[in-house]
């Protein structure tokens, strides 16, 4: 992107703000994981969520989101989990998808859209640990797509799960 996507403009705020307002108010605690340029972005971040710096996150994604897991409750039953370049998702969609969760109580929940899957996913604390327990040449996926027979995918009219802002020319046809 040549930037942090965390703090591109998008609908009157940041992404990371926008993920902010969609989930602190579903979500307790809601934990932002920071890496690059932590120091920057922390203060774009409004007081309520708890922030982490995961030092390690030239490692990978999985870092950060094991430096998450672990700042949770360890009574946590389960937890939502999204990237910061995925902030088109719709407030409906974070409602629906844990409703469906609740009433199901599913090890994983992910939206589809169009037959895609998207984020933001649930997770039960059984699939935290096994993400957690995993070495630095794996992949959260790999977890996430062993307990498919005990998934949860959920229709959604949300193309926004599906918004991953990877490169100027998409944050561009996004705005």
């Amino acid at each position: 992107m040549g930037r942090d996507k965390a703090l591109l403009e998008y609908r009157r705020t940041t992404f990371l703000g926008r993920i902010i307002t969609l989930l602190e108010p579903r979500v307790e605690p809601l934990v932002v994981v920071l890496g690059h340029h932590a120091d920057a972005i922390r203060q774009a971040v409004p007081s309520g969520p708890r922030v982490v710096v995961n030092t390690n996150y030239q490692a990978g994604m999985l870092t950060s989101l094991q430096t998450g897991i672990r700042e949770l409750p360890p009574d946590t039953e389960a937890t939502l989990f999204t990237l910061v370049d995925h902030p088109a998702v719709a407030e409906e969609t974070v409602e629906i998808l844990i409703g469906e969760w609740e009433k199901a109580r599913p090890l994983i929940a992910i939206p589809l859209h169009g037959g895609r899957r998207g984020h933001p996913v649930i997770v039960n604390r059984q699939v935290l640990d096994e993400i957690l327990a995993l070495g630095p040449e794996s992949s959260a996926k790999d977890v996430i797509r062993s307990h498919r027979d005990r998934t949860l995918f959920v229709d959604v009219d949300d193309a926004g799960v599906l918004c991953d802002v990877d490169l100027p020319e998409q944050y561009e046809r996004l705005r």
